[in-house]
């Protein structure tokens, strides 16, 4: 059973900073890319920023600048780090991956999958 687990929002004002947190947990055989979207109310759930295996970043343009991705593969776990928040970043964040994950009864790896934690809200008051 593969698990993600997000923290870290919660409600912060304009300008202020938050760091989520993303921990993948289970039976795993490797991870590819872990991603952060995020969904607003009334609008589609969007990309905000993904890293690769090999540590390779990408970020939605609403954030480049102001938002930092970073994984620590020893303990499963990709942070974001965002700062000078706005008002329209407001929304609940998800984290995404995708990996393969492990069958020990079988002693085989699954095939590449998504996989979604449930979201952690993040609010920023004007």
């Amino acid at each position: 059973q593969v698990q993600l687990v997000e923290s870290g929002g919660g409600l912060v004002q304009a300008g202020g900073s938050l760091r989520l947190s993303c921990s993948v947990s289970g039976s795993i055989f490797s991870i590819n890319a872990i991603r952060w979207f995020r969904q607003a109310p009334g609008k589609q759930r969007e990309l905000v920023a993904g890293i690769s295996s090999g540590g390779k970043t990408n970020y939605a343009d609403s954030v480049k600048g102001r938002s930092t991705i970073s994984r620590d593969n020893a303990k499963n776990t990709v942070y974001l780090q965002m700062n000078s928040l706005k008002p329209e970043d407001t929304a609940i964040y998800y984290c995404n991956a995708d990996l393969r994950p492990w069958d020990p009864k079988h002693w085989v790896a699954g095939d590449k999958s998504d996989y979604w934690g449930q979201g952690t809200q993040v609010t920023v008051s004007s």
